[in-house]
């Protein structure tokens, strides 16, 4: 059975739920039963129409539901009849359903458990396993957020770019226990790119796309972090590189450039070059150009600055990120690429250490850490070479 497959039809049904009489959280409670029991069942006994399986047998659950509680014969009554097994439309639902669980009073962390849940079909305990905290916990957060959402009707306008920046912080989350968070954001902003018309989400579906297709460079033996610059080029993804240069162009086509047409812009012309050394640089500094110009934040401005100091030396790059405030992250980090490629190699060792010491993540820094010995050892060898002659 595709469990992908499965997934796909969750909104639609929740939808369906939802339009007939449940509140948001029951629906979704009910779907989440009727898919562990289409885990079980389908396998010996697939139906003929899955989505009608799915909507009948989460309405009865529901139904149960609404018993079990002692609600109110009136809406019971209401609520009995049978749904019909003929398939039913849930497209403008399933964007609805975008919307709603990536509302804007909900914190990132509930708004991204949530679309995974309602949107992505996926259990409490893989979505648990995947941002790698206890199952009660997750529970927790899905709990709470459905209950922010409760009353709220689902034909309330939503904020597209929020949803945007929802999947995006999906992708970004990683690859923990069973489920692949990055595939799964790829595969719900397809869905998304299918149900709307902005070329904003097809240039998000680009990023991702084009992102994903380096993965299998990105880390060495033993989860060591490999940087752009060195990782084997023959190990990316030529046929997502395709795909998501195709999708851009069809989005920049459109002529409404947005931020993640931009970043996918950028993305495409790393994926373009040969080698490191055959980047464009140039252009890719036009694009950062671009990006400041729809949302200027420190940390564009900090990747702008190193693509200035690839294009036109390390003190034009060392211009421009004075601009960028001390406290943006990675920014030591960035301080110490420029530093480096200046030639000063002694403070650039100093800087790396100092950026190691403040890393997000283990991998992070023992890069980090990587780079400040080599250049200590770089500066020994120099002095000694100095010393002998």
């Amino acid at each position: 059975m595709n469990e992908s497959l499965l997934r796909e039809l969750v909104p639609a049904v929740i939808g369906v739920l939802v339009r007939r009489g449940a509140d948001f959280a029951s629906a979704e409670d009910a779907v989440q039963e009727a898919l562990i029991r289409a885990l079980d069942t389908w396998p010996d006994d697939p139906p003929r129409d899955p989505r009608a399986w799915l909507v009948a047998t989460a309405w009865r659950r529901f139904l149960d539901a609404v018993r079990s509680e002692s609600a109110r014969r009136d809406r019971e009554d209401a609520v009995e009849a049978e749904p019909p097994a003929a398939p039913v439309s849930g497209a403008d639902d399933t964007l609805r359903l975008y919307f709603l669980c990536a509302h804007p009073t909900l914190p990132s962390a509930a708004a991204v458990a949530l679309t995974l849940r309602a949107v992505g079909g996926l259990t409490t305990r893989q979505i648990a396993a995947a941002h790698l905290v206890p199952e009660a916990t997750m529970a927790q957060r899905i709990s709470r957020a459905k209950a922010k959402l409760a009353g709220l009707p689902l034909d309330r306008p939503g904020d597209l770019a929020t949803v945007l920046r929802v999947l995006y912080l999906v992708f970004n989350e990683g690859y923990g226990g069973e489920v692949d968070l990055a595939a799964e954001a790829i595969r719900l902003t397809r869905q998304l790119a299918a149900l709307t018309d902005d070329p904003e989400v097809a240039g998000l579906l680009a990023l991702m796309l084009l992102h994903h297709a380096r993965r299998a460079s990105r880390t060495g033996p033993g989860g060591r972090l490999v940087p752009l610059a060195e990782q084997d080029r023959t190990r990316w993804d030529t046929a997502l590189i395709t795909e998501g240069v195709a999708v851009l162009q069809g989005a920049l086509a459109r002529d409404r450039l947005g931020e993640y047409q931009a970043q996918a812009a950028i993305a495409a012309l790393h994926a373009d070059a040969p080698t490191a050394a055959e980047t464009d640089w140039p252009q890719i500094v036009g694009w950062y150009d671009e990006l400041l110009a729809l949302t200027d934040t420190p940390v564009v401005r900090l990747n702008r600055a190193v693509a200035v100091g690839e294009a036109d030396g390390a003190h034009a790059g060392l211009a421009a990120l004075a601009e960028v405030p001390d406290d943006v992250p990675r920014r030591t980090a960035a301080l110490a690429h420029l530093r480096m490629r200046a030639g000063d190699l002694d403070e650039a060792a100093e800087l790396y250490a100092a950026a190691a010491r403040a890393a997000g993540s283990v991998p992070e820094r023992d890069h980090l850490t990587r780079q400040a010995a080599r250049l200590r050892a770089a500066t020994r060898r120099r002095e000694g070479l100095s010393g002998s002659s």
